[in-house]
């Protein structure tokens, strides 16, 4: 009887080479899909950058409630293979959900912005100023 693991290369061992020729689908599935963020506060806003390589601006949801900026991204990735005669050899499907929520007090919610470019989303969320936080106008009836 041959045994089977004395001829393969150990690195066929490693879990990420089974999803080589599947794009990036063994990282997302590996669990390294986090969302990495930068956050800097100044006087007058709060930049944040979020990197989101390979997903598309159609899959990028955000919202702002409750003081608390929510970036959600969905990636759908299909890859067929055909044969010269276009009979389907292989068919997979990945799909990827990350999300992340930080706590953002005080934003002027009318004049957020957003910008997405080359796998990085962009905002910029100007603080509302001191004359909206402390004071509310109410008109009498």
């Amino acid at each position: 009887m041959t045994n089977y693991l004395a001829n393969r290369n150990f690195n066929d061992l490693d879990p990420m080479n089974f999803f080589n020729d599947f794009g990036n689908f063994g990282q997302k599935f590996f669990g390294s899909d986090d969302m990495k963020t930068d956050i800097k506060e100044n006087d007058k806003s709060y930049e944040v950058a979020a990197e989101l390589p390979g997903f598309k601006k159609d899959g990028i949801h955000i919202d702002y409630r409750d003081n608390t900026l929510r970036i959600n991204a969905v990636h759908n990735l299909d890859k067929e293979d055909k044969d010269e005669k276009g009979r389907v050899l292989r068919q997979e499907r990945s799909s990827s959900n990350v999300t992340r929520s930080f706590y953002l007090p005080g934003v002027d919610e009318d004049n957020v912005k957003a910008t997405y470019d080359g796998g990085i989303l962009k905002l910029t969320l100007p603080k509302m100023t001191e004359d909206k936080q402390d004071s509310h106008h109410i008109a009498i009836d």
